[in-house]
């Protein structure tokens, strides 16, 4: 059995969304439990996906994620562009970046040269100031910038799509090696469609394990993954939340739709030996 138990205090009453779970290439979602509240499914068609909702019953809430190993192929909904401020290249971005592709020859050598360009622009870290706060769009960078793994994305993805490649956005939790049985947070990872050829880039663990030397492929770092949700730029007309960044772990929602964090989440994994292998 593949598990994801994700456990989190919330007021008795209150009302919380989260992702639903999505089945990608090398793992799918099977089954959705939950202790401590009532649940009920609310769209967002912008995205095609569904989130949980949820209205505690109890002062802690536990939701298990039961997955198996494979899946389809990476969702045909991911590769099409939002209208999103998390998406959208400014136009000096997009030129910049439609640039690098062209002096590298564009196609796949174009695309490297995209991630190997974005990689060089970011410091890894949790900036409490994003580089795009405030923005309408993703601005473009002139110098080296401190960002998560949803900052570096969200450029690599604004990039790659204003200079005309397919790609999309997957999150979901990553649980290293040496933990196993639980991980401290979520993690994101973009997938590249051209001429036929799918791929995965994950910068933030290259720069985490010290190099720029950006290369596709999913585990510079050692450990495995499950995905919760894919895209940004949600939009979900039952609960009035308009183009919020991403969907995950779960989150308190307010009767404007306004969303705020959870206290005391904890992520637990079960099976890490099932899906490590080959």
């Amino acid at each position: 059995m593949i598990r994801l138990n994700v456990a989190f205090d919330i007021p008795p009453g209150a009302r919380f969304v989260a992702a639903m779970g999505q089945a990608i290439p090398s793992v799918s979602p099977v089954e959705v439990l939950c202790d401590g509240a009532r649940l009920s499914v609310a769209g967002a068609p912008n995205v095609a996906q569904s989130l949980i909702c949820g209205t505690a019953e109890t002062a802690r809430v536990t939701l298990s994620y039961s997955f198996e190993r494979g899946g389809p192929d990476y969702p045909e909904q991911m590769f099409r562009p939002t209208d999103s401020r998390f998406t959208r290249a400014a136009a000096d971005m997009a030129e910049e970046l439609t640039g690098v592709a062209r002096a590298a020859g564009g196609g796949a050598d174009g695309m490297q040269a995209i991630a190997e360009h974005v990689a060089s622009m970011f410091d890894y870290d949790h900036p409490e100031e994003r580089f795009y706060d405030g923005f309408e769009h993703i601005p473009l960078l002139c110098g080296t910038t401190k960002g998560s793994c949803v900052d570096i994305n969200a450029y690599l993805i604004a990039g790659l799509r204003a200079a005309g490649y397919e790609a999309g956005y997957i999150y979901g939790p990553f649980i290293p090696e040496e933990k196993k049985t639980w991980c401290a947070d979520m993690h994101c990872w973009v997938v590249t469609r051209h001429g036929g050829v799918v791929q995965e880039w994950d910068i933030a663990h290259h720069l985490k394990m010290g190099t720029r030397a950006v290369r596709p492929g999913l585990n510079p770092k050692p450990g495995v993954r499950v995905a919760m949700s894919h895209s940004m730029g949600w939009v979900v007309p039952a609960l009035g939340i308009r183009d919020h960044k991403l969907f995950g772990p779960p989150l308190i929602v307010a009767d404007d739709g306004a969303l705020s964090d959870v206290a005391g989440m904890e992520l637990t994994f079960e099976g890490y030996e099932a899906l490590a292998v080959g």
